[in-house]
């Protein structure tokens, strides 16, 4: 019974792992791609663009934006992935990406691509740092990386492009629109 019990666990476990993975998918030009359609009733366009870039100054400081167009934005950052034991997890790289949001009105689409893994390596003090002039294409990186690591950054970046989603559309849910500035009147009283 107890090993039926524990077969069962590992098998759910191995799906959870693997439905990660699969969150990425190719586009034509042979890159992974995370794609999705997200629609919000009662939401214009200029709405829902002045929400995500809020979202993203407040959530992702070190998001470099390329262009802010009225119904587009383009921009690229990265995230960290960790390996080890749990006690002793250290930074394994940083996922560099690409994200292309375009706004409609009651709807907006986005897309992560462009995934390029830079690997940590330990310093003379200790920390692990980037290496410096090595970016490797997450298509590539089976050339470089053994199989279980590269699973391990795809179901990273599975991971937190999919969190990234969610964060996303739970902000222009919840959040209010963001006012314009309104000029402040300043008036000194007669009797003070």
């Amino acid at each position: 019974m107890k090993l039926i019990l524990s077969v069962i666990v590992c098998v759910i476990f191995a799906k959870a792992s693997i439905a990660q993975s699969e969150l990425l998918s190719f586009d034509e030009h042979n890159k992974y791609i995370y794609y999705q359609v997200v629609e919000l009733p009662e939401m214009l366009a200029d709405t829902l663009h002045n929400k995500t870039l809020n979202f993203l100054k407040r959530n992702y400081p070190k998001f470099k934006i390329n262009t802010n167009d009225a119904n587009d934005l383009n921009g690229h950052g990265e995230f960290l992935t960790y390996g080890g034991l749990s006690i002793l997890k250290h930074e394994k790289g940083a996922v560099n990406y690409l994200l292309n949001i375009e706004f409609k009105d009651k709807k907006y689409r986005y897309w992560l691509t462009g995934f390029t893994f830079t690997p940590y390596k330990r310093d003379r003090y200790g920390d692990f740092v980037p290496q410096m002039g090595v970016e490797i294409p997450l298509e590539k990186a089976l050339t470089k990386f053994d199989k279980k690591d590269v699973d391990g950054y795809l179901n990273e970046t599975g991971a937190f492009c999919k969190q990234f989603g969610e964060n996303l559309k739970q902000y222009l849910v919840k959040q209010p629109s963001p006012k314009k500035a309104e000029a402040i009147k300043k008036t000194v009283p007669d009797k003070w």
